[in-house]
């Protein structure tokens, strides 16, 4: 550890003294901590330029005084129980904590607010229906383990300069092999930006298109995160109804939009699914609008019954579309990288606003993600948690149908989670999810699941969403027989007042 101490030989204090002073003030300060070792004598004698005795004489007086102490054989640490007059010292207010403070000529010109990304109640539950979440023992360590061992050894200078900004060449070619066969589209290496997530990706989008004052419209509900990043560049959101067939195209005003956001293969939060005849004329009022589209394919890999619809990008042909994709949900949230398909025009702006935002992704990372997905690895890997992931859903709208009546769920289609739309016989979701906390299990009201209804009621006060991907088979049964008991024993409770 190096102090940040300066020596003034143009003064008359001696300088053990004044080394004694400043490190003292140091402890005061709480900039050194209890317990925290100091550098050896010999050590910081070199660094400051001074005798060993210097350091011997300063660390001696702090000893003496409490502030310091000496554990033999390892060296000389902050003193655990510091004395009295510094605890006091510590206990006291800053010089200036009472002094009003003058407004800074420079305001914060942020406005926005943040979206929902880890559950507030995690540690308050056993079986947690939290959205978007992998199962954590369904990572490919091994295949992780060994490339990323084989990359270290010949990785030369990757580790130690910058990364493109767009990401690694290997990687950009990987994915648009990849999205050909599986998503439909064809795209160039060039057209595909790395992203740390497709939350990045939205910014990038946003400072590229947004002007304070536009309006972009959303699905309704949708994403939070989408609908936050566009409000805090000053977009204007324009909210336009969904139903079992996606988003309502009809509903598109047919000027002044000149950015729209949806989830086409599973939207989010609802989980419908946008239909071939609605994903043709969104495609054909983008093209008459002369508007830009953001598809969000967040979790697409997951198909439980058939393949998914050829995605918006694939289908396009005016160059509308700005595509967004995640490894998130398929490998890890962890990883933080996600990619974007851009039209040509915005390629090359684009790339000079993630270099502004990140200088590049781990290189690392994307390596052993390149070889993952070229090697045929990550086809196999979806295979195998595919299979895994319908099994859950299956157990889990099997257990809706033991303990519920009259149960209406959506987005059984594809994805990590469905949406329960609860009859106005039970709770409302915010009660529900009040009743489950209480047995340990975490169910959510959109508004809580990372879904913005726009304060819509007819969204929000009755459809709660559950992630399924992350429970066993078991926690499935056990978390919805105890939703179930909890619903029974406060309507048993309600009726004996």
């Amino acid at each position: 550890m190096q102090l940040p101490l300066t020596i003034d030989r143009n003064v008359t204090t001696a300088l053990q003294i004044q080394i004694y002073g400043q490190i003292r003030q140091l402890i005061l300060a709480s900039q050194l901590t209890p317990g925290v070792r100091v550098p050896a004598t010999r050590s910081l004698a070199a660094e400051l330029g001074v005798s060993r005795n210097t350091i011997v004489l300063a660390y001696d007086r702090l000893v003496s005084e409490g502030y310091l102490e000496t554990r033999p054989a390892l060296g000389i640490f902050v003193n655990s129980e510091l004395p009295d007059d510094a605890i006091h010292a510590l206990d006291r207010p800053a010089a200036d904590a009472n002094i009003e403070r003058k407004a800074r000529p420079v305001r914060v010109q942020f406005r926005g607010r943040a979206h929902t990304v880890i559950n507030p109640d995690r540690d308050r539950v056993n079986i947690d229906f939290w959205v978007g979440r992998p199962d954590a023992s369904l990572f490919p360590r091994q295949f992780w383990r060994q490339h990323a061992r084989r990359l270290l050894q010949r990785a030369e200078t990757n580790l130690t300069d910058y990364c493109e900004p767009a990401g690694t060449l290997r990687l950009r070619q990987a994915i648009a092999t990849y999205l050909g066969p599986a998503r439909g589209i064809t795209a160039t290496a060039e057209q595909v930006i790395v992203v740390s997530g497709i939350q990045q990706g939205l910014n990038v989008v946003a400072r590229l298109l947004i002007r304070p004052g536009a309006s972009v419209a959303t699905e309704c509900p949708c994403y939070q995160g989408a609908a936050f990043v566009f409000e805090s560049y000053g977009g204007r959101l324009v909210p336009v109804e969904v139903d079992s067939d996606g988003l309502d195209v009809s509903g598109l005003p047919e000027r002044g939009i000149g950015l729209t956001y949806v989830t086409p293969s599973h939207q989010f939060p609802l989980g419908h699914t946008l239909s071939l005849e609605r994903r043709l004329q969104l495609l054909d009022w983008a093209r008459r609008s002369r508007a830009y589209i953001v598809e969000d394919d967040y979790d697409s890999d997951f198909r439980h019954h058939r393949s998914p619809l050829m995605a918006l990008k694939g289908l396009d042909r005016e160059g509308s579309v700005i595509y967004l994709g995640t490894f998130s949900k398929a490998i890890g949230a962890g990883l933080r990288i996600g990619y974007m398909v851009l039209p040509s025009e915005l390629v090359r702006p684009a790339i000079s606003i993630k270099a502004l935002f990140d200088n590049g992704n781990s290189w690392l990372d994307q390596a052993v993600l390149a070889e993952f997905i070229a090697s045929g690895a990550y086809e196999t890997h979806l295979r195998r948690i595919r299979r895994i992931y319908l099994a859950r859903r299956d157990c889990l709208t099997a257990s809706f149908a033991r303990h519920f009546q009259n149960v209406t769920l959506s987005g059984l289609e594809g994805g990590m989670h469905l949406a329960w739309h609860v009859p106005k016989e039970l709770p409302t979701a915010l009660e529900i999810h009040r009743l489950a906390r209480r047995r340990g299990v975490g169910v959510y009201p959109l508004q809580m699941a990372a879904g913005y209804a726009y304060g819509r009621p007819d969204h929000a006060r009755r459809t709660l969403i559950l992630g399924y991907t992350a429970l066993s088979e078991s926690a499935i049964r056990q978390g919805v027989a105890l939703v179930a008991d909890a619903i029974t024993a406060s309507a048993g409770l309600r009726g004996s007042e």
